[in-house]
C-alpha cells in the first residue's frame, strides 16, 4: 500500500472485546502477541501503549524490572518490523485517583500520580519513545465546587515540570477531552493545552495531541485544532476518528460519519506536511456488533480512507482554489470540493 512517507500506528485497546456502559464482553480477548499480526497484516508501523500496556503490573515492579520489561517488549516489537510512537500513563482505573490524579484533593493520590508518570517516563525511554502522552481523564470535576481552578491549573503545570525535570530527551503531548470521564474536564481544547504548557519550565517540549472525537464533543472543528497546534509547532501526534454528534466518545472508524470533515483534516495535516513532523495515529474501536474475526475492519478501513483522501487533496488544483479565494467566490469553491469528494 502506498502511504506516501506518512506513518501509521493503533494503540493495542483498538482491538477489543466490544464491552460497553450497558453490556460486557461480545468477543474474546487477544494477546499483545496475537494482535501483533493485525499491525503486519494492515502494514501498520508504529504502536501506542498505555505505560501498563507495554510493561503489565508496573506498580509492583522494581525500576530494573521495568527496565527489563520495556526492553524485553521493544525487542518483540523490533523482530515484528515495529516500533514505538508514545507511551501514555494510565491514570483513571486506579481507585486512588477516583478523584483525580494531579488534581486530586487526596494528597496521597497526587504522590501516587507523580510516581506513576515517572515510570511511564522510564517506559517510554526505554521503548525507544520520546513522547509522553497525556490524556488527563479525572483531572476535572463533577460540581464546580469541589475544586479550585486556578490551584488545579498549577497542579497540572507541577506534574509537567517534573517529568520535564525528570527527563530531558521527552517531549510531553497533552490529550485535551472537554468531558468523559468528568463531567468538566480542566484542559479541553487544544488552546487550553497550548496555554498550559507555555507555563512549563520547557515549553518547546510540551505539545499537543489533537483527537478528532474530543474536538467535536467541545463543539469544535478538528482540522481548525490541527491548524491551531501546527501554527505554533505544538502538534505532536493525533488520534483520528470520527463522531455522530455531541454524544459520548464513540471513537467511530475515521471518516465514517463526516467525510468531508475528515478530508479536511487530512488536508490541513498534509499541506503543513505532517508526514515530516509526525505519525497519524488512530483511535477507533470497531462497532459491538462485529464479530470477533471481523474486529480489525475499523482499522484497514480507516488507514485506507485517510490514503484516498489524501490523494483527493493533492489531486484539486492549487492555482483554482486560490482563485476562488480571491474572488470570494466559495459556492464554487464548495463545488470543487464536493466535485472531488465526489470522484466526479
Amino acid at each position: 500500500m502506498e502511504k506516501y512517507g506518512y506513518k501509521f500506528s493503533f494503540g493495542p485497546w483498538n482491538i477489543n472485546e466490544g464491552a460497553d456502559s450497558f453490556g460486557p464482553n461480545v468477543r474474546p480477548s487477544l494477546s499483545f502477541d496475537e494482535k501483533i499480526k493485525v499491525y503486519k497484516e494492515l502494514e501498520f508501523d508504529q504502536v501506542q501503549f498505555h505505560d501498563d500496556d507495554a510493561v503489565p503490573n508496573l506498580d509492583n515492579l522494581s525500576p530494573a524490572q521495568i527496565r527489563k520489561s520495556a526492553q524485553e517488549m521493544r525487542q518483540k516489537l523490533a523482530d515484528n518490523g515495529l516500533t514505538v510512537e508514545l507511551i501514555g500513563p494510565r491514570l483513571w482505573e486506579n481507585p486512588l485517583l477516583i478523584d483525580g490524579a494531579f488534581t486530586s484533593n487526596n494528597p496521597k493520590a497526587r504522590t501516587y500520580a507523580i510516581d506513576r508518570l515517572k515510570k511511564a517516563t522510564d517506559v517510554a525511554l526505554e521503548l525507544g519513545s520520546d513522547i509522553v502522552a497525556f490524556w488527563f481523564a479525572r483531572e476535572g470535576t463533577y460540581l464546580r465546587e469541589a475544586k479550585d481552578v486556578v490551584k488545579a491549573t498549577h497542579q497540572l503545570v507541577d506534574a509537567l515540570n517534573q517529568v520535564l525535570e525528570y527527563a530531558p530527551k521527552i517531549r510531553l503531548a497533552i490529550e485535551p477531552k472537554p468531558n468523559e470521564p468528568m463531567d468538566m474536564g480542566f484542559v479541553p481544547t487544544m488552546g487550553h493545552a497550548i496555554a498550559l504548557g507555555s507555563q512549563t519550565i520547557d515549553p518547546t517540549r510540551v505539545g499537543t495531541l489533537m483527537e478528532s472525537a474530543h474536538s467535536l464533543l467541545a463543539g469544535l472543528d478538528p482540522s481548525d485544532e490541527i491548524g491551531f497546534a501546527l501554527t505554533f509547532n505544538k502538534l505532536f501526534s493525533v488520534h483520528l476518528n470520527d463522531q455522530n454528534g455531541l454524544k459520548f466518545d464513540e471513537d467511530r472508524t475515521f471518516g465514517a460519519i463526516n467525510l468531508r470533515g475528515a478530508f479536511n483534516q487530512v488536508r490541513v495535516l498534509d499541506e503543513n506536511e505532517y508526514w515530516k513532523k509526525g505519525t497519524v495515529g488512530l483511535d477507533i474501536k470497531a462497532i459491538r456488533t462485529q464479530p470477533a474475526d471481523l474486529a480489525t475492519k475499523h482499522l484497514r478501513n480507516s488507514m485506507w480512507i485517510f490514503l484516498r483522501l489524501l490523494e483527493v487533496s493533492r489531486s484539486i488544483d492549487r492555482e483554482k482554489v486560490e482563485a476562488l479565494r480571491a474572488a470570494c467566490d466559495y459556492e464554487e469553491l464548495d463545488y470543487l470540493i464536493i466535485s472531488h469528494l465526489l470522484n466526479k
